[in-house]
C-alpha cells in the first residue's frame, strides 16, 4: 500500500468514526514552550488541558520534527528527524474499550494485516487495557506482553520521575516480522531489541493528574491521545526492514546517489545516504513553514540539519553544494498532500543553497585550522581536543560542534564538550552583561509587585487615575520628593508601556502637590511601571492625571503601522515566505528584521518602497479588534511565532492586505503616515535581513538631505543631477587603472629585489634555503616573490617577512619536490614558540605573522634542522 492511500484511509477512517479531520499544524506551533511541533497531541493541548471543550474527537496527520536521536538518524531503520504522525484524539468522550477497538479494526479490517502477527504490550498494572485486549478483542494470552512505567508509562515512568500533571499508562501495538526475522530464541518478544518486532502504534490513556512522588489521583476528563508513524507504517505495508525503503523515501535516496555519484554501497554509505534524505526532507518543510538557517533556536537546527546533509556528501566524496536540489525531489514526492512545498520550492532551494555555499566558504578556512591543531595534538601527544579550541572553532572559524566531533573521531581523537559548553556559557553570560543598562533604577527583576494597571491607552493619552504604588530604590514608599528618581503605578493609565518591539510612550504624571517626568514605561507581572523623576514638587499615593506626549505617540504610531505596511509588501514582492523575526518601533523611525535567503536588489527595495507608500496613498482605514485566537487564525492573521499567545488577541486590520497579531499603538488611517523612506538593508544573520526605515517627518527630513547631497554631488563633479552615476562609474575606471599602473610599477620593483634574493641562496642537503625581509610589503607582494622564486628552482625553501600595517607577517613556501621531506604546516606548529610563529597552511604554501622578532640567522638554523628532519 503506497504511503499516501495510507494517510488517506487512516484520515477517513476515523472521520467515519464522528472524529473531526484536523490539517497538519505548521512545524512552527504558536507555543513559545517548545521550539518544533513533535507530536500530533501539540495542536489539541487546549483540550487535553480542559481549557477548551467544544471538541469531543479528532484525527489527524501531524507534519513533526524531533532531534533528539540525530546521531542515529540514518544508521537505525526507523529514526527520523522529520517525519509524519497519525493520531485519533478523544477528549472526555470515548476510552479504553473504543481505543482498542478502533485500533484493532483498523489494523485487521482495513490495512489486513494477519492478527496472528500483532502483538501487543499493556502497563503492568493497568487490567482494565489487558482485559480488553484478552477477553474483547482475543488476543492470545502469550501475546500481551507487561512492562513497566519506563515502557509503558506516558511521560515515561510519571508515577516515580513525574513531571507532575496530566499522565497515565499506555497500550503499545507491535507487528511481528516473523521469527526467521530475529534472534531465533523461543522467548523472543517485544522486549527483545533484534528487530522482529516492530512498534506500530501507541495507545496513551490519559487517566491520571500526579501530583507529588507516586501520587495519582483519577483525573475528572479522561482523554484518549494514540500516534501511528505514518513511514513506519508504510514500511510494515510495503513489506520494506528500513522506513529509508517505502515509496516516498527510496526515489529520493536513488536521486542523491545519482547527484553523488554513489556506485557501490556499503553500510557507511547507506547510513550516511538516509541520512541526507532525511535531514533534506526536514529543512525543506521547516523552511516552507517559516524557519530560516540562523544561529539561534529553530534557525540553528536547520542550520544544523543543511550542514550534516552537505558534510554527508563531503563524505562520500562530493565537494559541491547540492542539498538545494533535492527540495524539487522533495515536492514532486509530497506535494500532492502538502502543496506549500511546491509552491514555495523555488524559495526554499535557494534558501538552502545560500545557506550551503556559506559553509562550504566557511569549511575551507575552518578545514586548515583545523589541520593545525591536528598536528599539534599528535605532535604533543594529545588525544583530546580540548574545549576552549574547540570554542574557537566554532566561534571565529564558524565550525560546529558536531562537525568538529565528526572530524575529530575520524583522526582518533576526542573532544571535550563540557570545556566547549562552559565557554559558550560564558560568552553568553558576557553578551548578557554587555547588553544591560547599569544606570537602569528599576527593572522587573529587582522588585517583585502584587500591583495591577488597567491599560487605557487605546482610546486616550490622557487619564485621571489613582497613584496605586511608588517605588524608590527598589522598595515602596509614600512619597517622592522633588529630585527623586522613582517609578510610578496607576490603576488605569494611557502610558504604552515598551512591548512588541515598541518603545515606551513618555510625557507627565501631574498631581496637585507635583509633577512626575516619565521617561520610560516597563510591564513587571500585571504592573505597568512608569519609570522617571520628579520634577517639582512631591508626588504621594493620590489622584492624578496621566498626560502622554502626543506628539512622540504619534510618530511611533506611524512607525508602527508602516512596520505592518512594510511587511505586507515585503511578502506581495518577494513571497508568502517572509516572516517576522524581529522589529524597533521608535518615532518616525523603525527596523524590521524578516527571513529571506539573500540580500534585497536595488530594484526589489525600489519596488518594496513603492509599495508601502502605495499603501499610505490609498488612505485605507485600520481596524483593530480583539477576538479569539482560533478566530484570528481563521481570519488568516500573521503571528510573531517567537510571542505566546492568550485566548483573546487584538488584531489589527488593514484593507485586504494586512492581518497581524498586535497588541501596539496605531494610527486610524494608512494616510497619517505620510511618507515612508528605506534608508538600510543589510544582513543581521545568516537567513536573517533587516531593513531600516523612516516615516512622517523624518521620512521628510531625510528625503530633503538626500536631495541637497545630490546637489552637493553634481557640483562636485559638474555634471547634470542624471549623470552622477556615469560620472563617478568613469572615475572608478580611472581609479582602477592608475592602480593597476602602481601594481606593475612595484611588481618591476619587486623583481630586481627578487634578482637580488635568488643570487644570494643558502644551500643545504641540495636544497637552496632563501630567507628576506622586505619592507612594506602585504602577504600578495610576498605571494608573488615566492612563486617567481619556486618557479627558478627545482628544491627550494622560501620564508619571506615584512611589516604590513604594523604587523610582522610573513610566507613560508616550498617546491613541489621539497614539499616531500617539509610540510609547512608542522614547521609552523613545531616552531610556534621558540620564533613567535602564529598561522597556517596547506599544500606547500603558509602564512602568518611572527609574534617575536627572530633573526635570520634563527630562521636559517631552524629550516635547517626541519630539513635534516625529514631526510631522515
Amino acid at each position: 500500500m503506497k504511503t499516501d492511500k495510507l494517510r488517506k484511509y487512516f484520515l477517513n477512517f476515523f472521520k467515519d468514526k464522528q472524529h473531526k479531520v484536523f490539517a497538519s499544524d505548521s512545524l512552527v506551533p504558536l507555543d513559545a514552550t517548545v521550539l518544533f511541533t513533535s507530536a500530533g497531541m501539540n495542536q489539541f493541548k487546549p483540550y487535553f488541558l480542559g481549557e477548551k471543550r467544544d471538541l469531543k474527537r479528532a484525527v489527524s496527520c501531524q507534519k513533526c520534527l524531533r532531534t533528539g536521536d540525530l546521531e542515529k538518524v540514518g544508521r537505525t531503520p526507523y529514526h527520523h528527524t522529520f517525519f509524519e504522525m497519525l493520531g485519533n484524539f478523544s477528549f472526555g468522550d470515548y476510552f479504553k474499550k473504543e481505543a482498542i477497538e478502533y485500533a484493532w479494526e483498523f489494523l485487521t479490517g482495513i490495512l489486513n494485516i494477519k492478527k496472528g502477527n500483532i502483538w501487543v504490550s499493556v502497563y503492568e498494572d493497568d487490567a482494565e487495557s489487558y482485559e480488553v485486549w484478552y477477553k474483547h478483542i482475543n488476543i492470545p494470552k502469550d501475546k500481551i506482553v507487561k512492562f513497566g512505567a519506563e515502557d509503558n508509562f506516558w511521560p515515561s515512568n510519571a508515577p516515580e520521575d513525574g513531571p507532575d500533571g496530566p499522565c497515565g499508562p499506555c497500550s503499545e501495538i507491535f507487528f511481528d516480522r516473523g521469527k526467521d526475522k530475529g534472534c531465533g530464541r523461543k522467548e523472543c518478544n517485544p522486549s527483545c531489541s533484534c528487530g522482529r518486532f516492530v512498534e506500530i502504534w501507541n495507545l496513551v490513556f490519559t487517566q491520571f493528574n500526579r501530583s507529588g512522588k507516586n501520587n495519582l489521583k483519577p483525573l475528572p476528563q479522561k482523554n484518549i491521545d494514540t500516534g501511528m508513524g505514518l513511514e513506519r507504517m508504510a514500511a510494515v505495508l510495503q513489506g520494506k526492514y528500513s522506513n529509508f525503503e517505502i515509496d516516498i523515501f527510496a526515489p529520493l535516496i536513488l536521486y542523491i546517489k545519482e547527484i553523488i555519484g554513489v556506485k557501490n554501497t556499503t553500510s557507511a554509505t547507506v547510513s550516511l545516504l538516509n541520512a541526507i534524505a532525511d535531514h533534506s526532507r526536514a529543512v525543506t518543510f521547516a523552511i516552507s513553514d517559516g524557519v530560516f538557517p540562523s544561529n539561534e533556536e529553530r534557525g540553528y537546527v536547520i542550520r544544523k540539519l543543511i550542514r550534516k546533509a552537505l558534510w554527508g556528501g563531503y563524505s562520500l566524496g562530493y565537494k559541491n553544494a547540492f542539498v538545494y536540489k533535492l527540495v524539487d525531489k522533495c515536492a514532486k514526492l509530497m506535494g500532492d498532500t502538502y502543496s506549500n512545498i511546491l509552491k514555495e520550492k523555488d524559495k526554499i532551494s535557494d534558501t538552502i543553497r545560500a545557506e550551503e555555499e556559506r559553509f562550504i566558504s566557511t569549511l575551507s578556512g575552518a578545514k586548515s585550522q583545523f589541520h593545525l591543531i591536528l598536528e599539534e595534538s599528535k605532535s604533543s601527544g594529545r588525544n583530546t581536543i580540548d574545549g576552549k579550541t574547540a570554542f574557537k572553532l566554532y566561534d571565529t572559524y564558524g565550525l560546529p560542534l558536531e562537525l568538529t566531533k565528526t572530524m575529530a573521531s575520524e583522526n582518533g581523537l576526542k573532544v571535550d564538550e563540557d570545556g566547549f559548553y562552559s565557554m559558550l556559557k560564558l560568552q553568553k553570560e558576557s553578551s548578557r552583561k554587555q547588553s544591560m543598562f547599569s544606570d537602569t533604577i528599576f527593572t522587573k527583576e529587582d522588585y517583585t509587585l502584587d500591583k495591577k494597571s488597567v491599560f487605557s491607552g487605546y482610546n486616550d493619552i490622557t487619564k485621571s487615575t489613582i497613584i496605586s504604588a511608588l517605588i524608590k530604590d527598589k522598595k515602596e514608599v509614600t512619597i517622592l520628593e522633588s529630585g527623586d528618581a522613582g517609578a510610578v503605578i496607576l490603576a488605569y493609565t494611557p502610558f504604552y508601556p515598551e512591548s512588541g518591539g515598541q518603545l515606551a510612550d513618555k510625557g507627565i504624571i501631574r498631581t496637585k502637590d507635583g509633577e512626575f517626568i516619565v521617561s520610560d514605561v516597563q510591564k513587571s507581572n500585571e504592573a505597568i511601571v512608569h519609570i522617571g523623576k520628579v520634577s517639582k514638587g512631591s508626588i504621594t499615593l493620590t489622584n492624578c492625571d496621566a498626560l502622554v506626549d502626543a506628539k512622540r505617540r504619534h510618530a511611533l504610531m506611524r512607525a508602527h503601522t508602516a512596520t505592518h505596511l512594510l511587511q505586507a509588501a515585503l511578502r506581495n514582492i518577494l513571497g508568502e515566505h517572509i516572516t517576522q523575526q524581529g522589529s524597533l518601533v521608535d518615532e518616525d523611525r523603525l527596523h524590521f528584521d524578516f527571513s529571506h535567503f539573500s540580500a534585497l536588489s536595488p530594484r526589489e527595495i525600489k519596488l518594496v518602497e513603492e509599495k508601502v507608500n502605495y499603501f499610505i496613498l490609498r488612505s485605507d482605514n485600520v481596524a483593530k479588534k480583539e477576538i479569539s485566537f482560533d478566530e484570528a487564525q481563521k481570519e488568516g492573521a500573521l503571528a510573531f511565532f517567537k510571542d505566546k499567545y492568550k485566548d483573546r488577541v487584538r488584531v489589527v486590520f488593514i484593507s485586504g492586505y494586512s492581518k497581524e497579531l498586535c497588541g501596539g499603538t496605531h494610527i486610524d488611517n494608512t494616510a497619517e503616515i505620510g511618507s515612508f523612506l528605506i534608508l538600510n538593508e543589510f544582513s543581521v544573520s545568516s537567513g536573517i535581513r533587516r531593513i531600516e526605515a523612516v516615516t512622517g517627518n523624518e521620512a521628510i527630513r531625510k528625503s530633503l538631505f538626500y536631495k541637497d547631497e545630490i546637489k552637493n554631488l553634481s557640483w562636485f563633479l559638474k555634471t547634470k543631477e542624471e549623470n552622477i552615476i556615469e560620472s563617478v562609474k568613469k572615475m572608478g575606471e580611472s581609479i582602477k587603472s592608475y592602480k593597476n599602473k602602481i601594481d606593475n610599477l612595484e611588481k618591476n620593483i619587486l623583481s630586481y629585489e627578487i634578482k637580488e634574493i635568488t643570487e644570494n641562496s643558502i644551500v643545504f642537503n641540495e636544497n637552496n634555503i632563501f630567507i628576506h625581509y622586505f619592507e612594506d610589503k602585504n602577504y600578495t607582494q610576498l605571494l608573488y616573490a615566492a612563486d617567481i622564486i619556486r618557479s627558478k628552482f627545482d628544491n627550494a625553501v622560501i620564508f619571506l617577512n615584512s611589516i604590513n600595517n604594523k604587523r610582522n607577517i610573513f610566507i613560508l613556501a616550498v617546491t613541489d619536490k621539497t614539499s616531500r621531506i617539509f610540510n609547512v604546516s608542522k614547521f609552523i606548529v613545531q616552531y610556534k614558540e621558540s620564533l613567535g610563529l602564529k598561522g597556517g597552511g596547506k599544500g606547500s604554501v603558509a602564512q602568518g605573522v611572527l609574534l617575536n622578532s627572530p633573526s635570520k640567522k634563527d630562521i636559517e638554523n631552524a629550516l635547517k634542522t626541519y630539513l635534516n628532519e625529514g631526510n631522515k
